[in-house]
């Protein structure tokens, strides 16, 4: 197994009252930050430090694999709304967890679950997902867009009946919500991530009790674009900046980076917790680009220096 649901501790942080309103529609419309206008390229001497969310700050397999059988049973009633699914729904839930590492954003769970139920592997999912995925949206006839926003509107749905019940399937990784706190006092912090940006402000604020900006959450949940363009983007953002720092669970997203001369001076660490397998710990080890830090490495990396 990864170690990316169950192979770490985690901890669950004292729910905070939520304030009025969600700051944004499922539609993810929010995809560019508005920065601050006292935001001053390179005046402050701070670092850039872009953090990934889903992975590196919060274990949302449980909720995600949840969002995605409800989803399912939207998109294939004639499947999912059935005894035999639900017969089938705790094993369905261990084997979410197991293909986790290979999820770049969250429609693709629903595509998975399918996937899952039909009868394929956790091992043939995890070695070959970047090209099963494309044909199973073929096979099944599936939009990209529409299936965004399905899972969306089953999670909206979710919030408004039941907030509590929502987040309790998520979890905040034990030894990071300190060391993010103390970076904001003294650094320029973002959130880059596929998560739609209103789940990832929810989380931080009643999970991990931290009032992220929401102008600093940079979702890609509906464009799909490359992290790598939002790296440009900060580093842009920020001239002269004594060092960009790129944390991600997910390795193919910083051999992505690694390939992009342009963002040679960003530095890039792959967390041991998360979503990551062995083999790909092993292989950013080898990548001179990628260090591997752990819980203790992180916190001293968002220390002041």
């Amino acid at each position: 197994r990864s170690r990316g649901c169950a192979g770490r501790p985690i901890m669950l942080l004292s729910s905070i009252p939520l304030s009025t309103g969600v700051p944004s529609s499922s539609s993810g419309q929010r995809l560019q930050p508005r920065f601050r206008s006292a935001i001053i390229a390179g005046a402050t001497g701070k670092r850039v430090i872009a953090l990934d969310f889903d992975g590196v700050v919060c274990d949302s397999c449980g909720e995600s694999s949840i969002s995605a059988f409800k989803a399912a049973a939207i998109q294939w009633p004639e499947t999912f709304k059935t005894n035999a699914a639900e017969a089938r729904k705790h094993e369905l839930m261990d084997k979410m967890r197991l293909v986790r590492p290979v999820v770049e954003t969250g429609y693709e769970n629903i595509v998975q679950i399918r996937c899952l139920y039909e009868g394929m592997g956790v091992e043939e999912m995890l070695d070959g997902w970047e090209h099963l995925l494309p044909a199973a949206m073929k096979k099944w006839g599936l939009d990209r867009a529409k299936m965004v926003e399905l899972f969306g509107s089953v999670r909206d749905d979710w919030i408004a009946q039941d907030l509590a019940g929502w987040l309790a399937p998520n979890r905040i990784y034990d030894g990071v919500v300190a060391p993010v706190k103390d970076a904001m006092t003294h650094d320029e912090v973002y959130i880059v991530t596929t998560k739609q940006a209103h789940y990832t402000e929810i989380i931080m604020r009643d999970m991990a009790g931290i009032n992220f900006p929401a102008d600093r959450i940079y979702s890609q949940t509906v464009s799909g674009r490359p992290k790598g363009e939002v790296l440009a983007q900060l580093a842009d953002r920020h001239k002269g900046t004594p060092a960009c720092i790129f944390v991600e669970d997910k390795l193919a997203t910083l051999e992505k980076v690694c390939k992009d001369a342009s963002l040679n001076h960003w530095q890039l660490y792959l967390v041991d917790w998360g979503y990551s397998t062995r083999k790909e710990r092993e292989r950013a080890a080898a990548n001179p680009r990628i260090k591997v830090i752990g819980y203790e490495a992180f916190a001293k990396l968002l220390g002041k220096q």
